[in-house]
């Protein structure tokens, strides 16, 4: 299997969990303090919303890019 249909694969895949759940959410550290052996980190939760929009365009660009490599093929 070629890279393209790869890519083409991962693209519809990420299209159609955009549009399933709609949100991600990830943790990130945002400030580190070390006093001594005392160490104080603060993590903050960020929610990414996934517009329609954008799960039904990486859909259709997965779709079509395994169609046109397959056709080439």
């Amino acid at each position: 299997m070629g890279a393209v249909k790869i890519m083409a694969i991962v693209l519809i895949i990420a299209g159609l969990l955009g549009l399933v759940y709609g949100q991600f959410s990830y943790t990130r550290e945002t400030q580190e303090a070390k006093l001594g052996p005392l160490e104080l980190t603060v993590k903050d939760t960020e929610t990414v919303n996934v517009q329609v929009w954008a799960g039904v365009t990486a859909v259709a660009a997965g779709g079509a890019l395994l169609l046109f490599a397959s056709r080439k093929s």
